[in-house]
């Protein structure tokens, strides 16, 4: 009965995107492409004072990718880039089977994503939207980064 409980989440994220818009105001950007099946998303952020304020992306792809995409901006907006990389470092150990359940709990909706863990070749699809905000981050030399790399 979870597993089909599950799906059900989703088959809504991925049929009804919450996230899957063009987002007027963005200040970050980034595409990220899964070749091994053709997953292909833009990933746009509206950052101020360390904050997500806003996140939407394009694209097209599987349900896996198109569903994980808007299951983190869900978990992401409203929140600092540390938080946003920290729940991305969960999802990530999530997807590989190391993850707790207090930190499966962390993860919301996300978590409904662990049995990708089971199917080696649909991890680069869960996984394609938390890695374009990683990455993201990483080119934009946010202030976080700057702070970091300072230390």
């Amino acid at each position: 009965m979870q597993n089909s409980f599950y799906r059900e989440i989703i088959n809504d994220h991925n049929l009804r995107p919450a996230h899957k818009h063009e987002l007027a105001g963005a200040n970050l950007e980034l595409r990220g492409v899964n070749p091994s099946c053709g997953d292909d998303i833009t990933l746009r952020l509206r950052v101020a004072d360390g904050v997500i304020q806003d996140g939407a992306y394009t694209g097209d792809g599987c349900a896996i990718s198109q569903a994980s995409a808007d299951m983190m901006l869900d978990l992401i907006i409203g929140r600092s880039e540390a938080e946003a990389r920290r729940l991305a470092e969960i999802f990530m150990r999530m997807i590989k089977g190391k993850v707790s359940d207090a930190e499966l709990e962390e993860l919301e909706e996300a978590g409904a994503l662990i049995d990708v863990s089971h199917m080696p070749a649909r991890v680069k699809c869960a996984v394609l939207g938390w890695h374009t905000m990683e990455e993201l981050f990483k080119a934009q030399g946010t202030e976080e980064n700057k702070e970091e790399e300072a230390r």
